[in-house]
Formats: C-alpha cells, sequence, structure tokens
C-alpha cells in the first residue's frame, strides 16, 4: 500500500511540475493575401452569419445549433453553437471593431471544458484590390490543457485549421470577383 501511494506522489508531482514548466499563454496566427479591397474583405468577415461559409470548425460536418442574437458584423453582436464534435458549446462576441482594421471576439468554451480565447482578424490593404488578412487566436491554457500542448502545441493542433479559413474566405471572395460582369468582360 505504501508503494502505491509514493507512485500515485510521483505522477502527481510530475504532472505538477510540467504544468509549471509549460507555457501557460499562446498565440497562433496565419495570413493571406486576398485580391479583394479591404472594406470588402472586412465586411465579409466581421459578420457572424457567413462564418460557416469559411470556418473550417463549422464548414466540416457540423450538424449542431446555430443562434444568433444582436446585430450582426456590429459591437457585441453573438454567435451561440452548441452541437460541435470537437468544442460541443459555446459563444463568439464581437468585443472590437476598428473599421477596416481590426475585428475581436471573444470566445468562450463551455463544453467539453471551459475556455476563454480572443480570435482576431487584422486587415491591411496592399493596393486598392489587394488585402492582407491575419487571422489568429490567444489564450490561456490552465491545467491539464498546458500539459497536453507540451505534446500536442497548439500552433500545430489548430494552425491548419486557421490556414483552410484563411484559404476559404480567399476562395469565396475571390470567386465574387470572377462572376462580376467586369470581370468576366460582360457589358454592364
Amino acid at each position: 500500500m505504501t508503494l502505491v501511494f509514493y507512485i500515485f506522489i510521483a505522477i502527481i508531482t510530475f504532472f505538477a511540475f510540467l504544468h509549471a514548466w509549460a507555457r501557460k499563454e499562446f498565440d497562433i496566427s496565419r495570413t493571406v493575401v486576398i485580391n479583394r479591397p479591404k472594406e470588402e474583405v472586412f465586411n465579409f468577415v466581421r459578420q457572424l452569419k457567413k462564418e460557416h461559409l469559411w470556418m473550417p470548425w463549422f464548414k466540416i460536418e457540423y450538424n449542431g445549433v446555430l443562434k444568433y442574437d444582436g446585430e450582426d458584423g456590429k459591437m457585441d453582436a453573438l454567435l451561440y453553437w452548441k452541437g460541435h464534435k470537437h468544442f460541443y458549446e459555446g459563444t463568439q462576441k464581437i468585443v472590437k471593431l476598428n473599421q477596416g482594421k481590426i475585428i475581436e471576439t471573444r470566445l468562450l468554451l463551455v463544453r467539453p471544458f471551459r475556455l476563454v480565447l480572443l480570435e482576431y482578424k487584422g486587415l491591411k490593404e496592399i493596393d486598392e484590390n489587394r488585402t492582407k488578412m491575419v487571422w489568429g487566436i490567444r489564450g490561456g491554457l490552465a491545467f491539464p490543457l498546458s500539459v497536453m500542448a507540451l505534446i500536442h502545441p497548439v500552433d500545430k493542433a489548430y494552425g491548419k485549421d486557421l490556414e483552410m479559413g484563411l484559404k476559404n474566405i480567399k476562395s469565396i471572395l475571390e470567386a465574387k470577383n470572377e462572376k462580376s460582369p467586369v470581370a468576366s468582360g460582360i457589358p454592364k
């Protein structure tokens, strides 16, 4: 019985050491250049009701509930979801808008664990028809997520999702350009 007790204490101490050693904060982001004017990109990505069109977490295999509150694309607009395969239930609320430049939302994951994250999208005009967009997520990692991140880093776990989301936004917005009468050579 004493040996089991010491093994148990050793395991707890080991995980406590890993938690103390691990990074408690993360900030991951990806960047893309979209061949559309900055205002058009901004007006598209600020709308919570359009996220299911491009965000990988909602676009692939999502059959759950999506509810909206507030004026979409404005401060305090809210998205509630339930039924996601990995992030079962949570909310996303617009907490900062800087017209044409920055959109920040607070993500609150309720289940399977409680986690608060800041999701941000930054836009910079390269020229009148090209926009550089950064999409990122930052937040804190409590135990046991901090220890899990040592084995499977957050950047590795979700970086490809950010890349896919930006690729989807680029495809959607640039396809709109190809269908316009001016781009296709059809007179107005």
